[in-house]
């Protein structure tokens, strides 16, 4: 069986669960103490030296970087269903899972840790940063019904679950009526999951 050793809250986690859920298959998942750092302990760090999480082990297949275990995992277990593999499809996907890691990370996502964990920085730049984002979102979702095409891809699993939390980082989603449409159409999708809602605020 599949294990993925995740935090609830974290949104890299979530996107791994959620397509495993998608899928249809069975796993395990393994809550990893941050707070306590146990990600940062050495047979942890023998699953990824870069103390991060999500991680998951598939028999002999231990991967980390969420972006890279939906990518393996659509390889292994749903080939070409959720990743075109035509050069123009792969790479409109590619686009956004860097989007993922990029401006919503540094967006969305950095708001939202500012906010749980009561960081001591500002987080205007992160939220200028993710209404930035989700204006080209939402005028580039008004003319298709995903990110990357007229069905769900790699792209949505990556970019759905900060977008979803982001008003829990002072981000509210009211302005972007497409985006929420969006939401809602991954969220009908069969075998979907939602993500914990987070305890605002979390202890340093």
């Amino acid at each position: 069986m599949i294990k993925l050793h995740r935090m609830g809250i974290s949104g890299h986690c979530h996107r791994v669960e959620l397509f495993l859920s998608l899928l249809g298959l069975h796993f395990e998942m393994i809550e990893v103490d941050l707070v306590g750092g146990a990600h940062k302990r050495p047979d942890f760090l023998a699953r990824n030296p870069f103390g991060q999480i999500p991680v998951i082990e598939d028999g002999e297949v231990t991967l980390s970087d969420s972006n890279a275990i939906l990518v393996y995992l659509e390889g292994r277990y749903a080939a070409g269903q959720w990743l075109p593999r035509d050069p123009v499809g792969a790479a409109q996907v590619q686009r956004w899972l860097s989007v993922a890691a990029g401006q919503l990370a540094f967006g969305a996502a950095a708001a939202r840790v500012i906010a749980l964990f009561k960081r001591p920085v500002s987080p205007d730049d992160a939220i200028a940063r993710a209404n930035a984002l989700f204006a080209l979102m939402d005028e580039e979702l008004s003319r298709r019904a995903f990110l990357a095409g007229d069905k769900p891809t790699l792209a949505d699993i990556a970019n759905y679950s900060y977008t979803a939390h982001a008003p829990e980082g002072g981000v509210p989603l009211q302005p972007y009526p497409n985006v929420r449409d969006w939401l809602a159409r991954i969220e009908a999708l069969p075998g979907f999951v939602p993500m914990m809602k987070s305890p605002l605020p979390l202890a340093a």
